[in-house]
């Protein structure tokens, strides 16, 4: 076992305490892994004796993502049924959420110890101690002049949620879907699973804090609804409603911060994108906010830390790169702005006076930006590192989950896809960096697992998720887990995923 538990990485997650659903998943001694239609568990410490120990067949679907929560894993995914008679000429698709729970206190034989279905897709989900929180969406309509409700599915049989506990606002929407929140012990498999249900317009984004979940529903009209769920443990209460114009980009540009609400949008008025930052209450009541932030540039990025909040957009391959300050909740304002070239689309703290940025550059090349903020009305580029290509990608643009960062480690690492014009050939891997103040971002090497593949092109050898444990970086794909040496990258050992 590792000599301590911070010496291993967990999932990239927005806020401490609330952990998010990944692929991946590491305990410091075992891998948690999602491929294809199975949940591999693997011994991965010590590196010499790192070997598949079980592997888990989801039956008639591919899981999604999992959490790992001492002994117990949830598996949460989406099945997908044609049924047998269709409607008006049409079939409909009977699709269902599910989350499954297992005992895997013997790592060589996982126990299912039951489930829980909710119709609908699967959208999101959350874990705070031993509670997962996940959401489920589907379209209201109805067929043969009957409404079809949402329904539960437990050990004991299937249940129809009544209308009449459907929660909804008298306000219309563009659509109508029933979005259902669950909250479930996982380690407690007798006690009944709770939730609640919402009819509102399509989700977009969730936001999580450790006492209130955010969801977000877009409006044609340049507006944006926001629903606020108490949570605690179990209990799951529907608190607040606010809307707010324009519509965010994604989780980070959502965050609660001593009992306020603060949210960065892009709105598009008379053809001309502006970046706008609202402070709500927790009524979802607007008492602050900062709008038309450079006329004509496209919001890329946002981030909040503390009484800050950064947002980098772009216009023609320029990446302005602004301070905002939000302390004052009624009054916010910009501290300061820099100008560099390219856009970012993810935005990381470093420290508290520093932000790591992963975008693009104008070379349509895959760009790592360290910004200094500590004089905040002068906010600099410290360093900066671009990929050496003609066109280069990372899923950090959309996947934050695929970002491993370890400040005590001097450790940055992200999955690469590299497209060579000349030859037309294709190379994917990870970047490992070394990050510092005193030396910036430094390229120490990459791993690959493009060997292994019967093509270069290969996308299931595509290394997806990166993790540590102690001295040991672990690389994971579709079809391998790899490992190197953290120090020098040296190849140890690899697993085949079959």
């Amino acid at each position: 076992m590792p000599n301590f538990e911070s010496d291993y990485s967990g999932t990239n997650v927005q806020v401490v305490g609330v952990d998010e659903a990944d692929i991946v998943k590491t305990d410091g001694e075992h891998i948690y892994i999602v491929s294809g239609n199975s949940v591999f568990i693997i011994r991965a410490y010590p590196a010499e004796d790192a070997q598949i120990l079980s592997k888990i067949f989801i039956n008639n679907t591919y899981p999604s993502e999992i959490f790992v929560s001492g002994d117990r894993l949830a598996v949460l995914g989406t099945k997908y049924q044609i049924p047998s008679r269709y409607y008006y000429g049409l079939y409909v698709i009977d699709v269902k959420t599910f989350i499954n729970i297992y005992d895997i206190s013997n790592k060589t034989n996982p126990l299912f110890l039951g489930n829980f279905t909710i119709t609908g897709s699967y959208f999101n989900s959350r874990m705070i101690d031993e509670y997962v929180y996940f959401v489920a969406s589907q379209p209201a309509y109805v067929i043969y002049d009957t409404v079809i409700l949402p329904k539960v599915y437990t050990q004991t049989g299937m249940k129809q949620i009544n209308a009449s506990e459907i929660y909804y606002f008298n306000a219309s929407d563009d659509y109508y879907l029933y979005t259902t929140i669950a909250a479930l012990n996982v380690q407690n498999a007798t006690e009944e699973p709770n939730r609640l249900t919402i009819m509102m317009g399509a989700t977009s984004s969730m936001y999580v804090s450790l006492n209130n979940i955010y969801i977000t529903s877009p409006k044609l009209n340049e507006q944006t609804s926001i629903y606020r769920i108490h949570i605690e443990n179990r209990t799951i209460n529907l608190e607040a409603k606010g809307t707010v114009p324009g519509h965010e980009l994604n989780q980070f540009s959502m965050d609660e911060y001593n009992d306020y609400f603060r949210i960065a949008t892009a709105t598009w008025i008379d053809n001309v994108p502006r970046s706008n930052v609202f402070i709500l209450d927790m009524n979802l009541s607007m008492i602050g906010n900062l709008t038309d932030i450079e006329p004509g540039e496209t919001l890329d990025s946002a981030r909040f830390i503390g009484n800050r909040c950064y947002l980098a957009t772009s216009v023609v391959r320029q990446d302005p790169f602004f301070v905002i300050d939000v302390e004052n909740t009624t009054n916010p304002k910009i501290l300061g702005y820099l100008r560099i070239p390219g856009f970012t689309r993810y935005l990381h703290p470093y420290d508290e006076n520093h932000i790591i940025g992963v975008g693009v550059d104008g070379n349509n090349s895959v760009k790592i930006s360290f910004f200094d903020v500590t004089n905040v009305r002068t906010p600099i580029e410290i360093d900066m590192y671009s990929v050496q290509s003609h066109w280069s990608s990372t899923p950090v643009l959309s996947e934050h989950k695929a970002f491993l960062f370890a400040k005590f480690k001097d450790l940055l690492a992200l999955p690469v896809s590299i497209k060579y014009c000349d030859s037309g050939t294709l190379w994917q891997g990870l970047y490992v960096f070394n990050i510092t103040l005193s030396n910036g971002v430094v390229l120490r090497g990459n791993v690959t697992h493009q060997g292994y593949g019967l093509y270069f092109w290969d996308s299931s050898y595509w290394v997806k998720r990166a993790i540590y444990i102690e001295n040991v970086l672990y690389t994971v794909s579709d079809r391998i887990v790899q490992l190197n040496s953290l120090e020098d990258l040296a190849f140890i050992k690899e697993i085949e995923l079959n």
